[in-house]
């Protein structure tokens, strides 16, 4: 299976409650779940929640520590992967974001702090091509996205693919790293669709 690293952004726009917590383990339905150490797969992982659910998440447990404006959950996910909560000004406004740090690193939260605060300085209303296909996986429900196994012979095991619909109303899998543009814009909602692409990912 792949298992970026890189600081990413996962998903446009602010999360509710609900999609907050369906991002909080995005990776589910990967084979093998419980086998080896998954922490480069979640780690750099970041998206936006509101005010509400950050403050929610805030009184759920005691901290694992605060800093500032940042906070770390007790509770870790993988290894030394654990959820931190950010409350930061951008553009004169306060935002919340939660992301995935390995704190293993010590400058992951940090890293993670700018790397949120230089994408969000960038246009808003612009997306990389890894961004769109981050946001169909996360928006899409299990139904519809899982990984390659032995029933999709094509496929290496462990790709994640998702399901695409004719007009007719037939379905097939298809790598998601795959899509086309035009497959692309099809799975976005449509106040993404026509956003600029930028160049350097998230």
């Amino acid at each position: 299976m792949s298992t970026p690293s890189a600081i990413r952004k996962v998903y446009q726009g602010a999360a509710d409650r609900h999609q907050m917590f369906r991002m909080f383990d995005r990776h589910a339905q990967r084979p093998n779940r419980f086998e080896g150490d998954a922490s480069a797969l979640y780690a750099g992982e970041w998206f936006e929640i509101t005010e509400r659910e950050h403050d929610y998440m805030f009184e759920i447990l005691p901290p694992l520590w605060i800093r500032g404006s940042m906070f770390a959950m007790r509770e870790f996910l993988t290894g030394s992967v654990t959820s931190v909560f950010f409350a930061l000004r951008i553009d004169g406004v306060i935002r919340f974001f939660h992301g995935y740090c390995d704190l293993s690193d010590g400058a992951s939260v940090e890293d993670m702090r700018l790397a949120i605060i230089e994408r969000e300085t960038r246009p808003v209303r612009a997306m990389t091509r890894d961004e769109r296909l981050e946001h169909i996986w996360s928006a899409t429900a299990d139904t519809y996205r899982g990984y390659a196994d032995e029933t999709t012979p094509q496929y290496l095991p462990c790709q994640r693919v998702i399901t695409l619909f004719s007009n007719a109303g037939s379905a097939r899998l298809k790598l998601l790293d795959d899509l086309t543009d035009d497959e692309i814009a099809a799975k976005l909602p449509v106040q993404l669709r026509h956003l600029p692409d930028t160049a350097v990912a998230a």
